[in-house]
């Protein structure tokens, strides 16, 4: 079983950046991909990066490329999203999310077996 804890969320204004972070429980977090998704009102939650087990591939969605970096410290049960150039359209709740993938692609929400509660990130213009 694994926990999955989110923080670093907040109010920030367009243009500026955030670090989210996803503190894990559990001896297994370095054997699964994680990932980070978002939901924001009236819309469905949406991939936005993933990172392999051993942090060695990662996968950004188009529209966060360039501006969000996903990474991990596997000595640290932790994985990280560093989000800049943010823009209001990032606005949502961002959820970390953990599992084997099992064959769905790093984008798909039902290669994740566990979920963290989620952390508001709201940004102004």
């Amino acid at each position: 079983q694994v926990q999955l804890v989110e923080s670093g969320g907040g109010l920030v204004q367009a243009g500026g950046s955030l670090r989210l972070s996803c503190a894990a429980s559990g001896r297994t977090f370095s054997s699964y991909a994680m990932g980070w998704f978002r939901q924001a009102p009236g819309k469905e939650r949406e991939f936005v990066a993933c990172i392999s087990w051993s942090g060695g591939s990662t996968w950004h969605a188009d529209s966060v490329k360039g501006r969000f970096t996903i990474s991990r410290d596997n000595a640290k049960n932790t994985v990280y999203l560093q989000m800049n150039s943010l823009k209001p359209e990032d606005t949502a709740v961002y959820y970390c999310a953990g599992g084997r993938l099992l064959g769905y692609g790093p984008q798909d929400s039902d290669g994740y077996d566990y979920w963290g509660q989620g952390t508001q990130v709201t940004v102004s213009s």
